[in-house]
C-alpha cells in the first residue's frame, strides 16, 4: 500500500504542508500551485534548490506558462534555498528579526504590486534533513507569524522519507499542527502508512475531521470500520477542540492487520473517563471510544499529547 494524496489547491492565503514520495510527485503539485497563481496573475516566489527550481520550470513552461516573461517582468520570484537560510540562520537556528528582513522583506515588496503572492519554500526541509528538527518548526513558526502580518499562501514539502519512523514523531505532529492543510503522509520502516491533517481550533473542526478520516479509510477498502472510526474521531475531535482549546492535528495509520487513528493537541493535560449519567450533556466521549476501540490510550508529547484508538480490520 503507498501514500495516497488528494488534489492539491490552496488559495490566497493558508500554509499547506506535502509529503511527497518521489519528486515527480513533488514537481507535479508544486507546478500546478505556481501555475494557477502565474496564470491568474499572482506573483510566485519560489524558495528551493536548484534542482527542484529547473524541474518546476520545465513543468510550468510544459503548461503554457512563459517563464523567461514572468521573470522579466517580476511576477516570477526565485531563490536559492541554501543562500536564502544563510541570511537569517545563526547557529543552524533561525534569527527572527533576519528572517523577517529577510523574507519577511521579500513578501511585503511582493505584496506592494496589489497582486496575491504564493510562496513555495522548502528551507523547513533542508533544516530537517540537516538535523536540525527543531529549527525547522521554528522556521514554520515564523512563517506563521508573517503570515499573520502580510496576505500570502505558502506552500511547504518535505521528503515522505525524511518523516518517516519513529525517532521525530511529535515533530511530525508539530507539522502538522502549524499547517492548514496536510497533503500526503509517511511511511514507517515496516511499510505502514500514515496520512495526516491539520484543523484550526473552531466549532466544525470535529466534522472536518470526521470527513477525512471517513475519506481516508475509504480509499484504503475500510468500509466495515467506517462507523466506528467516525464516531471514535468525533469524540476525539470534539474533546481537542472544547478541552485542550488548541488545534489539532489528525493521523490516520494503516497496518496489515489495524487502523489507528490518533488526534494530537497542545494541552498536556490527560483526559479521563468519566460516569456521567444518562442525561448528562457531555462526559461520555471517552467512554464511547473505548468501548469501540480494540485498543486507545493517551501518550504525552513535547508539545502537548496524542490520544489514539485502534481498530482492528475485520476479516
Amino acid at each position: 500500500m503507498r501514500v495516497g494524496t488528494q488534489p492539491f489547491t490552496c488559495g490566497s492565503a493558508g500554509h499547506v504542508v506535502q509529503f511527497y514520495g518521489s519528486d515527480d510527485e513533488l514537481v507535479g503539485s508544486a507546478s500546478d500551485y505556481l501555475a494557477d497563481g502565474l496564470c491568474a496573475g499572482e506573483v510566485a516566489v519560489v524558495v528551493a534548490t536548484a534542482a527542484h527550481q529547473a524541474a518546476f520550470e520545465a513543468a510550468l513552461s510544459a503548461k503554457g506558462v512563459d517563464v523567461s516573461a514572468a521573470r522579466t517582468g517580476g511576477s516570477y520570484i526565485v531563490l536559492d534555498a541554501e543562500t536564502t537560510m544563510r541570511r537569517f540562520l545563526v547557529s543552524n537556528w533561525p534569527d527572527r528579526g533576519d528572517f523577517d528582513a529577510t523574507v519577511g522583506g521579500l513578501i511585503r515588496k511582493a505584496t506592494e504590486t496589489g497582486r496575491p503572492v504564493r510562496v513555495y519554500g522548502e528551507m523547513v526541509a533542508l533544516l530537517w534533513d540537516a538535523g536540525h528538527v527543531n529549527a525547522a518548526l521554528e522556521l514554520e513558526t515564523l512563517w506563521n507569524e508573517l503570515a499573520s502580518e502580510v496576505a500570502f499562501s505558502l506552500f511547504c514539502a518535505y521528503p515522505t522519507q525524511s518523516v518517516a519512523g519513529d525517532a521525530h514523531l511529535d515533530a511530525f505532529a508539530e507539522v502538522c499542527r502549524l499547517h492548514s492543510a496536510v497533503v500526503g503522509g509517511r511511511v514507517t520502516p515496516d511499510g505502514d502508512v500514515t496520512t495526516a491533517r491539520a484543523f484550526a481550533p473552531a466549532l466544525d473542526a470535529p466534522r472536518a475531521a470526521r470527513h477525512f478520516v471517513l475519506e481516508t479509510l475509504q480509499a484504503w477498502g475500510d468500509d466495515p470500520l467506517l462507523d466506528d472510526a467516525a464516531l471514535i474521531v468525533t469524540e476525539l475531535a470534539t474533546n481537542a477542540v472544547l478541552h485542550a482549546l488548541s488545534g489539532f492535528a489528525v493521523d490516520v495509520s494503516s497496518s496489515p492487520d489495524t487502523v489507528r487513528i490518533a488526534v494530537h493537541d497542545a494541552s498536556p493535560t490527560r483526559p479521563e473517563p468519566r460516569d456521567a449519567s444518562v442525561l448528562a450533556a457531555s462526559g461520555r466521549g471517552l467512554g464511547i471510544v473505548a468501548a469501540l476501540a480494540n485498543k486507545w490510550d493517551v501518550e504525552p508529547r513535547d508539545t502537548g499529547k496524542t490520544v489514539w484508538a485502534e481498530l482492528h480490520r475485520r476479516r
